[in-house]
This record gives structure tokens, sequence and C-alpha cells, in this order.
């Protein structure tokens, strides 16, 4: 099919038309996502939207529509490349408003609308641009409180503290904010002086407690009617109707088990401290409060009555007296009784006695303090010297009365006298003057003292007064009597003297004794070195020297051996020996006298002789012996032949040793 020019315009025309529309659609979708659009070498940025959000009263139920906001639009001119700032605000504003009345708030409390604007007034060709905006309504108070139950119930013991906590409540208001506080209040039931309810500001919550005890053997269960409504109603809403609601709530009290309870909280009694042991002071009561009425019995805590002063019947509760009382002593003893059920004796009630002493007047007056008078050496007579007063143990009711006067010994005498002054005090007088220390430094003044008691009392207090050298004032300066013989006798000064003589005689006296006791004292020192002379007896005749191994034989076998001086450490040793002297041939007797007088110097300063007497025994035979020495401690180092035929020649006596030691050993032991 040939096309002819006309046809080949119009389809031309056609497909130019549809490049346009083309190009236009593609224009607008760049523009709804805010693309920057190039145009010859020129670009702008498409208009953008400031985000709003408005906010809008729920519930309005005028007739026009509710104006909610203004919107403005924001266009950036990057063809102006001086200006200091591109961005304008237009001056067509647009307004939101309502389209619908009654909004709530508690269905839908947002909305989110999108807003688009276009330039040249929407036709083609021209940018758009969209914004969001939220709408958010805020609340009212058009919602009523309502509980969520017509009535409660709530089981509490009746043993519950006051102040506890009995119930919470709470009245659901689906405003929020101050538009949902809440009130509460118990509106009727029987309980209105026992419970109270309060808010919790935090929860919103009535809170129910206890305002006095609870009794179940008296009432077992209360009835409130509580009231709950918000605290700020709003008035353009109340023909909705009443922005309050009430419940009921039923409070049941539980049985427990409970202590036995006194009929008074504190007992007070009197006794009269003259009262008999056993003698009844008074009574206390206490019962069970359960239904079941337990017996009681009754007990005093003794940590109340350390001194078990009184006693209490078990069934009776009677209390008596079990010791004497003195109100001097402890004038009121508070104690403590317990009273426990029989059938559940963990069950224990405390009551509380409190017992008077009443006085009686069993204490005699006396003075009031230990006085210290004097009277001086150049007192008149009639001068007062010192004024007494008593004092009394006793309490009583009309105070005290003393009477003073001078026992009738002393009521003639020549030196004092005494006046009573009717004000429970007595003056002292001198009746005389000229008193003399060197005649007589202390009188002794016997006063005898009465109370006003029923019976009255008495007794007698001896006061001391002093002679003393007094000044001009009256003044004592000295009160001894010694100040006068010193003159005649010895000065302070020798006295001194004397006295320091004798402390020192003492001193030396004890030092010497002192000395002399250590001199007597035991030496401590080791038995395993005690060496000393001592009896060994041996069975057979000679071979000892295995026996006398451990100890000092030297002196047994030679007199003249020199011994080494030892020091005593408990004496200071008088004499050092530091040789021996060598003996010489005088007569038996003397060497015999002169080796004893050794040894017994030898143990004087030996530091390991015993401080006690002790026997010493000597094996010593003397020396210068025609014989020599017989004996067998020397056999070691004797010559075995050696001639002992001269044995025979000494006569019976030896007669044995020539036996043994003669010519004939050999045929004794063939």
């Amino acid at each position: 099919m040939k096309l002819g020019k006309v046809e080949f315009c119009h389809f031309l025309q056609l497909i130019a038309l549809f490049l346009c529309l083309s190009g236009m659609s593609q224009a607008e979708l760049s523009g709804s996502r805010s693309k920057p659009y190039f145009q010859s070498g020129r670009s702008r940025t498409k208009r953008s939207w400031v985000w709003n959000q408005f906010f809008v009263l729920e519930e309005y139920m005028g007739s026009d529509p509710l104006y909610v906001g203004k919107i403005f639009l924001l266009v950036k001119n990057e063809w102006e490349q001086k200006s200091v700032s591109n961005w304008y605000q237009t001056k067509m504003g647009r307004v939101i408003k309502t389209a619908l009345p009654n909004m709530d708030r508690e269905a839908k409390d947002q909305y989110l609308l999108v807003i688009q604007a276009k330039d040249m007034v929407g036709q083609n060709g021209g940018l758009s641009g969209t914004t969001s905006v939220t709408v958010t309504l805020t609340d009212v108070n058009d919602n009523p409180p309502r509980f969520p139950r017509r009535s409660y119930q709530y089981n509490v013991p009746e043993s519950l503290p006051v102040a506890s906590v009995v119930a919470r409540i709470k009245a659901a208001d689906a405003d929020i904010g101050a538009n949902a506080e809440m009130e509460y209040r118990i509106v009727d039931g029987d309980g209105l002086g026992i419970f109270k309810i309060s808010v919790d500001k935090d929860t919103q919550e009535g809170i129910i407690t206890i305002q006095k005890d609870l009794d179940f053997e008296a009432k077992t269960s209360y009835t409130l009617r509580i009231e709950a409504a918000n605290k700020d109603a709003d008035p353009r809403f109340l023909s909705l109707g009443p922005f309050s609601d009430t419940t009921t709530v039923k409070i049941i009290v539980e049985d427990v088990d409970e202590p036995p309870v006194f009929s008074s909280p504190l007992y007070p009694m009197e006794v009269s401290e003259a009262t008999q042991v056993g003698n009844i002071i008074g009574t206390v009561a206490a019962h069970d409060p359960d239904s079941s009425n337990s017996p009681v019995r009754y007990s005093i805590d003794r940590n109340t009555d350390l001194e078990r002063y009184f006693n209490i019947d078990a069934n009776s509760g009677v209390i008596t007296t079990a010791k004497s009382l003195d109100r001097e002593t402890n004038a009121v003893h508070n104690i403590t009784v317990l009273a426990m059920e029989s059938q559940n004796p963990s069950q224990v009630g405390r009551g509380y006695v409190a017992i008077t002493i009443l006085d009686v007047n069993d204490n005699a007056p006396e003075f009031a303090m230990d006085y210290e008078t004097t009277v001086c050496e150049n007192a008149q007579p009639g001068q007062v010297i010192q004024k007494i007063s008593a004092v009394d143990k006793d309490e009583p009711s009309n105070g005290h009365q003393f009477y003073f006067s001078l026992t009738t010994d002393a009521t003639n005498n020549h030196n004092f006298s005494l006046k009573d002054n009717k004000d429970n005090t007595a003056s002292i007088l001198t009746r005389r003057n000229g008193f003399r220390r060197q005649e007589q430094s202390v009188y002794y003044l016997p006063i005898f003292i009465v109370d006003s008691g029923s019976p009255s009392l008495s007794s007698t207090n001896t006061l001391t007064i002093r002679v003393c050298d007094c000044d001009a004032d009256g003044i004592a300066q000295t009160c001894n009597a010694e100040a006068y013989v010193l003159p005649a006798g010895l000065s302070t000064g020798a006295l001194i003297a004397i006295l320091a003589c004798v402390l020192t005689l003492l001193v030396l006296i004890l030092l010497i004794i002192t000395m002399r006791r250590r001199k007597k004292e035991p030496l401590i020192f080791d038995e395993e070195r005690d060496i000393r002379e001592n009896i060994v007896r041996y069975d057979d005749e000679g071979g000892g020297e295995e026996d006398t191994e451990a100890f000092d034989m030297a002196a047994l076998r030679n007199l003249n051996v020199i011994r080494d001086t030892k020091t005593r450490r408990d004496v200071t040793p008088e004499i050092q020996f530091l040789s021996r002297p060598t003996f010489k041939s005088i007569p038996d007797n003397v060497i015999f006298r002169e080796f004893i007088w050794e040894r017994l110097k030898e143990a004087d300063v030996d530091p390991c002789a015993p401080p006690y007497d002790s026997l010493q025994t000597y094996a010593f035979e003397g020396n210068g012996s025609v014989a020599e020495s017989l004996s067998s401690l020397d056999s070691i180092s004797s010559n075995s032949d050696q001639n002992y035929d001269y044995l025979s020649d000494w006569g019976p006596r030896f007669k044995r040793l020539a036996d043994m030691y003669g010519t004939g050993q050999e045929s004794l032991y063939s």
C-alpha cells in the first residue's frame, strides 16, 4: 500500500504527538521522585515539603470543618547563584481541616496524611512534591470511670495489725493523664470506722487499710460500698452520663488462736514494807478471747523479779509476798505476769503490775554528815562552834521533824551545850573559855536525836571536837597537842634524824637476814653430776675397780694429791686454797685430824656440795706405814711377783694374809 503525501504528513504528526506525550509522562514521574531535571544546560531542584504535625481535639461536634493547620511550600531556585538564600516561601498556603466530626482518640489517636503539591496549576509539564503530615488527637475527659466488677470479697485474719493493707481495687478509665486521675471514698457500709480507703498516685488504685483492731468474736464480716470518680470532670461531656461508679467490697474476718488478754493493761498495787511474808497484795485476771475459752494459768516473769519478792497463784492470779520488803532498798517493783492457755502453752499473754511499797518508820535519824568540829583555845563562853542537822531514810507523808538534845551523861558537862533550833538543826555552844591542847586535845559530845514518826525512833551520835590554835579571825591553824611538848624535849630536826637512823638500821637488818636466807637456800644442780664420797659395799674381797670408776678415788690412793679448788656459787669464799700442803711424818691421830679438816674445808667451798648436813665417809688408812698400803685399790698397779713372806712375822692377826700372799699360796690354789 502506498501512502500519498497527505497521508505521510498525518503519520508524521501522530508520531510527534506520541513522543511529546511520552516525554511529559516521564517528566511527571521524575518530578514525583524529586530527581533533578536538566534542560539545555540549566537545572533546578523540584519543590520539596517541610514535615508537619498537627493536633486535633477528639470528639469535635461542630457543624463547620475544624481548622487543623496550614501548609507552605519552600522552593529553591538554583538559577539565582548570587542570592544570599535560595530558599523562599510561597505565599500560597493550604489549610487542612477535619472532614468528619466526633473523632475518638480511644479508637484511633493518630492519622498520617500524604500531601502533594504541583506547580503550573497542575497542568502537564509542571513539577510536584509530597510530604507527610501526622495528625495526633489530644485527650479530653470524655470517659467516666468504671469498676470491672460489681462486688469484691477479701478474707483477712483478725490478728492483722492496724494500718495493714486489706485490699486494692481499681476503676478503669479509657482516658489518660490528668483525665484519668481518681478519687475513692467509702459511701456506705458497717465498717466506716474500721477501714479507710486512699488512692495510689502512681497506679490510681484504691487502697483499703485497717484503722482499728479486728475481733472475730465480736464481728465476723464487714460490707463496704465504695465510689470511684474522676478528680477533674469536663462539664462539656457531663451529658454522656455520671463520671463516677460504685462497687461493693465484703471483708470476711478469719478466726486465729489468740493469746490470753488481761482485763487491764496495768495493775497498780500498794503494800506496806512491814507486811508479813505470804500476805495478799492483789489479783490479776486474764481470759482466752477465742471461742474455745481455754483455761488460763499465771506465772511471774522472773527477769522482772530477780530477788523473788513475790509469788502468784497459777490458777487464781493472786499475788502474795515471798520475802520481807524494804522501801529504802526498792520503793516500786514493776513485774510482768504471764498468762498462758492450758491447751496451747505457746499462746502467752502479758500483764504489767506496779507494786508501790508504803513507808513505815523503821530507820532512826542520824547525822547528815561526818562533822569535823574544832574549838579555839581563845573561844569565849556561849560561842557557836558547830551547826548540825540530821537525815532519815524514811519518808513520812508530813515530812521530817527532828529533835536534838544532849544525852543524860553529857547534860551536866561544863564544856559544851546544845541548842535545838526547831528547824531540824541544832547549834553547839561553848560553856567556858580557857581550852588548852596540852590539857585535853579532843572532846567527845554525845547527841540524842529523835524523829517524829509513829512510833518515834532515836539514835545517839557522837560529835568529835578538837582543840586548836586559831588566828585572830578564829581560823584553826594547828590542832596537834604534841606541838606544846616538843620544846620541852627534842626538836623536830632531832626527831627526824632519830627516825632516819632507825630506818637505816632496819634496812641493814633486813639485808643481813636476806643474805643469811640466801645462804641456806638449796642449790639447784644436776643429780647425775653430784659426785661425792659414798659407802660402797662389796661382797668379794677384791677386784672392785669396776665399781669405783665413777668416783674420784685419788684421795684414797694418795693423801698428798693436790685437788683443784672449786669456788661455791652461793657464798663468797673467804680463803682461796691454791695448793695443798705436804703431810709430814707425824703421829697418826694428827694425820687423820688434818685429813678430816682439809676435807671439811673442801666441802665448805665445793659448789657441788649439798647445803644440808651430810655424813662423809673416807677410806683413809694414813701414811708412813711400814707395811705400806694393804688396800686392793692399788692392786692394778702392783707387781704380782712381790714377796709377802714377811707377813707371817707380824703375828696371828696377819696369818690369813700370809697364807694368801705368802710362799704357801701356790699350794693354796693347787
